[in-house]
Order: C-alpha cells, then sequence, then structure tokens
C-alpha cells in the first residue's frame, strides 16, 4: 500500500484474500489518529469486504488497471459475438482479426497508420461496435 499523496509506501506484505490486511489493520489501531479517505484496491471481494468492514467511512475505488481490464474482456466477447452471429461478409471480414485494434489504447495506435485505418473501417461499418469502443476510451478517459 501506498501514501497517493506522498507516494511513500506504507505497508507491503504476502497475501491475496483479507487476512493479509490483518497485520496493516493492526498498525492502523496503534496510530489511532491515521484517517483513510479512500482506499484503491483491485475488485476482490475479499479485499472489498475488508476494506468496507474495517475502514468504514472510506471510499472504496477500483483500480484503472482491473477496470479497463474487464472492459476489455467485455469488449472482445462482443466482437466475437458480433463475429458469429453476422451474416454479412464485408462485416465478418472487417471485424475479424480487429481484436487487438479495439484493445489497444487509441495514443498508441497513432503511431501505426494502417492500424488506425483499419479501426476506423471497423467502426464504420459496425456502430453497436463503435458505440463500446468509445465507451471504454471514454472510461479510460475517467484516470486521464
Amino acid at each position: 500500500m501506498l501514501d497517493i499523496a506522498s507516494g511513500a509506501v506504507v505497508f507491503v506484505d504476502d497475501g491475496k484474500g483479507g487476512e493479509a490486511l490483518e497485520p496493516f489493520r493492526a498498525r492502523l489501531r496503534r496510530y489511532r489518529k491515521v484517517k483513510i479517505e479512500a482506499v484503491a484496491i483491485d475488485m476482490s471481494p475479499a479485499y472489498i469486504r475488508a476494506v468496507s468492514e474495517n475502514l468504514k467511512k472510506a471510499v472504496i475505488v477500483f483500480d484503472h488497471f482491473h477496470v479497463i481490464k474487464l472492459m476489455n474482456e467485455k469488449i472482445s466477447d462482443f466482437r466475437r459475438q458480433l463475429h458469429n452471429v453476422t451474416s454479412d461478409k464485408l462485416q465478418r471480414s472487417v471485424l475479424k482479426g480487429t481484436r487487438w485494434l479495439l484493445l489497444t489504447a487509441k495514443e498508441n495506435l497513432e503511431t501505426k497508420e494502417k492500424s488506425v485505418e483499419r479501426l476506423r473501417q471497423a467502426l464504420e461499418v459496425n456502430k453497436p461496435l463503435a458505440t463500446v469502443y468509445y465507451m471504454k476510451e471514454d472510461l479510460r478517459q475517467v484516470w486521464g
């Protein structure tokens, strides 16, 4: 764990479940004046439960990496589903091989002109795909 304001590491330990936070909770009990306003965690139910039970006033914020990872999984599933249900040969050919284009950050594609054009074509011929792609890009801006 680290202090977001200073960047100082305040706790490191092994483990992945809520019990891995027990040494940190014990340390917090010794320093009663410490005020934790927000906790950034992954979406682990164990972490959510541990923070909710022990830091009742803290706001839980899900970390950028895990939120975008989840969104990318949903986009990948959606693209696959679209490819499987469409009978239009143009849409199928454009959808095939676009997974990487859809999941790569837009600014990383801009260095590859052909990739940008292929993505533009895929989004142009498939409006539902364009909608979910732009939703992902908007979600990425939350952390920008």
